[in-house]
């Protein structure tokens, strides 16, 4: 299951990779053929609430313990996946200033834990469990790939819809 899961994390970086190059090309006008705000919020809600859910299969049904660093990222996810559901059926042209914000924080936390998996140094051993330490890498799929690699991915692509859909509104 957890390569699946890095397998969706690379679709995402694609995702965001090929938004961003049409969105630097031009070709994302509000005008002719362009996805609806509303769409965008959409995706963006469905993402973060299969990150949601794979965040939850991974420490309930895999068994796998959340350390420090894990629990900051749901702290993110989890609110990010109610308020994009709930702004995307009560059609908020706004929810991107609700989104925004936790997907900032979201991916500044995986960034910071994808480190520690690095580098243990930059923390120290106070600060995280030893029952489930931060530096542990359960996933390290294509040798890369880890867990906070994976929530990083949907933080920023989430952000990156959220950011085209304010400019639709």
């Amino acid at each position: 299951m957890l390569r699946l899961f890095a397998v969706a994390a690379l679709a995402c970086n694609v995702a965001t990779l090929s938004l961003v190059a049409v969105r630097l090309r031009g070709r994302d006008s509000a005008g002719h053929g362009a996805v609806s705000a509303r769409a965008l919020v959409g995706v963006a809600a469905l993402l973060a609430v299969g990150a949601t859910l794979g965040s939850l299969y991974l420490s309930e049904i895999a068994h796998l313990e959340p350390c420090r660093w894990c629990w900051f990222q749901r702290i993110a996810m989890y609110p990010l996946a109610l308020v994009l559901v709930v702004g995307w059926f009560r059609r908020d042209r706004g929810v991107h200033l609700y989104g925004l914000p936790m997907c900032l924080a979201g991916a500044a936390m995986s960034t910071w834990h994808y480190l520690l998996q690095h580098f243990p140094d930059l923390e120290g051993a106070t600060t995280c469990s030893i029952t489930s330490p931060c530096t542990v890498r359960y996933a390290w799929e294509f040798g890369f790939v880890s867990i906070p690699y994976m929530a990083g991915s949907v933080f920023v692509l989430v952000g990156v819809l959220l950011n085209m859909s304010r400019h639709r509104s």
